[in-house]
């Protein structure tokens, strides 16, 4: 009687890795590594120049890190009795929050209803938000302040958010995403007795969260960072946004260099954490706005 032999299992050869990927994957790290320190040089910039004082700054003897870090900038930067930079921080939040929200909605439902609701002249209404997107504002910018102006909202939240409210921009994106949104999850709500209102509020609004998210990044960081509207409606300090703000601290007689910067620091934290909070859906929004090759 013979013996059966068991099969021997193949042996893996050991995979041999290209010299050409290791040599192209380390020029990619080192290369997005380069680029990684060139982004934070302005950050670094802002941080060492809000902890030292005017001279430091400004002279000849350049230091990486200021030796007495000066940390009573900060406190003399609210305790300030020319601007009031708590008010101009609080402003900007208000004013921030209220057009992202406003954007959000309006554009959102703008969007929804081109993509959605059949209408003879949809695609021209469509054209017509487009060719607001090719008028420079500076063609817009007196008329609209001339209309803020008559309605009594200059120095007030009113005037600083409803004539920003809409973006042919965001409608448009809006538009895009919408006409790549299932169809079939808004057929079964109207099977269920649903409009286009419950349609768009129950099953559309939750399940496009990530793209919500990106236009309320990007419109939140615009209207913080909105400078020319601001300066020409918020007339009184008391309505001055924080971009306003920076610019008192550089006059003809006086230039506040430690103050600049302190107030340059502390004005971005808020765009970092909310970039840091929404970054994931910032980044899948923008992968579904249907703007693709």
């Amino acid at each position: 009687m013979t013996a059966t032999v068991p099969p021997v299992a193949p042996v893996d050869k050991p995979r041999r890795v290209k010299r050409g990927s290791v040599i192209g994957n380390t020029g990619l790290y080192v290369s997005i590594g380069v680029a990684a320190l060139l982004f934070l040089v302005p950050f670094y910039l802002i941080v060492r120049n809000a902890l030292s004082t005017d001279p430091e700054i400004t002279g000849e003897n350049w230091k990486f890190f200021p030796t007495n870090p000066q940390w009573g900038n900060f406190t003399e930067l609210f305790h300030d009795t020319t601007v009031d930079f708590g008010r101009s921080l609080f402003n900007s939040a208000v004013v921030a929050v209220l057009i992202t929200v406003g954007t959000l909605l309006v554009c959102s439902l703008a969007g929804y209803g081109l993509a959605r609701i059949p209408y003879k002249h949809a695609n021209k209404i469509f054209y017509m938000v487009l060719g607001t997107l090719m008028v420079p504002p500076a063609v817009t910018f007196v008329p609209s302040f001339v209309l803020v102006s008559s309605l009594g909202w200059v120095d007030s939240y009113r005037g600083l958010v409803i004539p920003v409210l809409f973006s042919g921009f965001a409608c448009f994106l809006f538009r895009q995403y919408f006409l790549g949104f299932p169809k079939e999850l808004e057929e079964a709500a109207r099977v269920d007795g649903l409009g286009y209102w419950g349609a768009y509020w129950r099953i559309v609004v939750p399940n496009s969260l990530n793209f919500f998210a990106a236009i309320a990044t990007i419109t939140f960081i615009s209207g913080w960072n909105a400078f020319l509207w601001p300066l020409v409606i918020g007339q009184d300090p008391s309505a001055w946004t924080v971009q306003i703000a920076l610019s008192s601290y550089m006059t003809n007689q006086v230039v506040n260099f430690h103050l600049i910067f302190m107030a340059t620091a502390v004005s971005i934290l808020p765009l970092v954490f909310v970039f840091l909070f929404l970054q994931r859906w910032l980044v899948q929004g923008v992968a579904q706005t249907g703007i693709k090759g």
